[in-house]
């Protein structure tokens, strides 16, 4: 009896150390992840690769700032229905598939990647850092630094499209009609972009000494989807994007049709991609082994 006693007894003890360790564990990850987060987000808003992604973000904005002052004649531009459908395209055309596909294109291939031309990669891996809290740490950097540039963007090309077509009309059209429901939707599908195209790109910057080609690959699969049959539109990041879009388009005569996906599977879908990616990229780093001679 005694003996069942204290074999009891070690056990609960011995559980207790286990989820004391445990939550300790935690506790140093967590603070580890802030502190790698921390590091990177200021690399990525003022390091030396910084400006291409400054740029890249301006263009749709410096686009609609001419626009707004050198008006189109074009009747769709004269009304907001119409104007609906102008942004619609600008969004999709210019922001979405060229503007945030490059620019985290540039921020998370070089997350890793660009360690690696810069000969750096080897302080982090030196240091008591779990390798998956790493990937973790930079994942969540790319992810604030993209959706604060590009929600900025989705932003202020919105605002700079309706606003000199009449401020009254425009507040009453944000605040009473369609406009605040395009708004938010706009943003939440740039910052799904930033979460899909992310993590991609981070697994491409690890996997591929020459990342560039497999980048091309995947946006040219991008956009050719509009030919896609149904089952391989499903296989790529856009028709996810595209399904959530407040303002469909006609994809032109040589589109093969397909049922949106229902917005709460397109969220969960591209949810559990990323997931599955980094947790593939924290694979790919548990077995890297730094050759900066063939770099």
């Amino acid at each position: 009896m005694s003996s069942s006693v204290e074999t009891e007894t070690a056990r609960a003890e011995d559980g207790a150390k286990s989820a004391v360790v445990k939550g300790s564990s935690w506790a140093l990850w967590t603070r580890q992840t802030i502190a790698v987060l921390r590091l990177e987000i200021e690399k990525n808003f003022w390091g030396k690769r910084a400006f291409l992604i400054y740029l890249l973000a301006a263009l749709p904005v410096l686009l609609l700032a001419l626009l707004a002052v050198f008006q189109p004649p074009a009747r769709e531009w004269q009304n907001f229905n119409g104007l609906q459908i102008v942004y619609s395209v600008i969004f999709n055309g210019l922001i979405l598939r060229t503007v945030v596909f490059f620019g985290c294109a540039w921020i998370f291939m070089n997350l890793f990647r660009g360690e690696v031309v810069d000969r750096s990669l080897h302080y982090y891996f030196l240091s008591p850092v779990r390798r998956e809290v790493l990937v973790v740490g930079k994942y969540l950097s790319g992810f604030v630094t993209s959706i604060v540039l590009f929600t900025l963007t989705t932003l202020l090309t919105f605002v700079l499209l309706y606003f000199p077509r009449g401020v009254a009309a425009s507040i009453e059209f944000l605040t009473e009609g369609r406009g605040l429901s395009h708004l938010l939707t706009y943003a939440g599908i740039t910052v799904l972009a930033c979460v899909g195209y992310g993590a991609f790109f981070l697994v491409i910057g690890l996997l591929f000494r020459n990342p560039v080609v497999p980048a091309l690959l995947i946006y040219g699969w991008e956009w050719i989807n509009f030919l896609l049959p149904p089952l391989l539109k499903k296989v790529s990041v856009i028709h996810y994007l595209h399904s959530l879009d407040p303002v469909p388009l006609s994809e032109g005569p040589f589109a093969i049709l397909a049922e949106p996906t229902p917005a709460w599977l397109s969220v969960l879908s591209l949810l559990g991609v990323t997931f599955a990616l980094l947790a593939l990229a924290s694979w790919r780093i548990r077995r890297m082994e730094i050759r900066y001679g063939g770099d």
